[in-house]
């Protein structure tokens, strides 16, 4: 990241503390921002063309998510999220989204029922096309709508910001563990117990999905750290209980 490469904020419609958020969160998953590296405000501003104003803005809506840290006179740094970090991220979602399954399901509506068929049909294209990053966005609306469903705001606030702290590091088990195409079929168990409102299988589903992704992800985080971990036990340390 340069001052004198300028850049434009693509993100229309949003403030610029939200662009700003946008484009660091894309910066970081196309690797163009580095976890621990430190970067200047004065330079992010420069670069995308805006005041300081705005940008600090964005970058203390990104601090207070967890997901990047100050350092003083200095710039800031994206946090780097360790495997401990991402078990207790996946401990959270099975205990928010696995009961907010259960209850989309017994109010499941023709509304709910043709939203989640249209973005299963939009992920299918998806990852036809391999277009990784347009797969996860309509992912994160599929879990978003069966929060709302669910009417789990606050939690579906929580699951967001929890999903960003992954998608921050750039980290994903599709192309590695499993295929885009895998990670769609074991949406579609949640979809179906919820249309058919099988709120018990509904949430089975939704554990196993979850659990399936955050053993991947926590296995994947001990490798990329070199750390000396036993992937199976810490999962289990953080999710015995769900």
């Amino acid at each position: 990241m340069t001052s004198s490469d300028s850049r434009t904020l693509p993100y229309r419609g949003q403030s610029l503390a939200d662009q700003v958020m946008n484009y660091v969160r894309h910066a970081v998953l196309t690797g163009e921002m580095k976890t621990g590296q430190l970067y200047s405000v004065h330079q992010l501003a420069e670069l995308l063309g805006v005041s300081r104003s705005p940008v600090r803005q964005g970058l203390l809506n990104l601090e207070e998510a967890g997901l990047i840290e100050f350092s003083r006179n200095r710039g800031f740094r994206v946090v780097s999220t360790s495997p401990h970090d991402m078990a207790e991220i996946f401990s959270l979602r099975l205990a928010i989204e696995v009961p907010a399954a259960q209850r989309a399901a017994r109010a499941c509506t023709e509304e709910l029922a043709t939203g989640m068929d249209t973005l299963e049909a939009r992920m299918q294209v998806a990852s036809e096309d391999d277009a990784e990053e347009l797969f996860f966005s309509l992912d994160h609306q599929l879990h978003e709508l069966i929060m709302g469903a669910a009417r789990s705001h606050r939690g579906r606030e929580i699951v967001s910001r929890l999903r960003g702290a992954t998608r921050m590091q750039g980290v994903s088990t599709a192309g590695k563990e499993r295929t885009l195409q895998d990670i769609l079929a074991e949406h579609t168990p949640v979809i179906e117990a919820i249309k058919s409102g099988q709120a018990e299988e509904a949430a089975t589903a939704m554990r196993r999905h979850l659990t399936t992704t955050g053993q991947l992800l926590v296995a994947q985080a001990i490798d990329d750290q070199g750390m000396d971990l036993d992937a199976d036990e810490l999962w289990r340390d953080y999710t015995e209980d769900y």
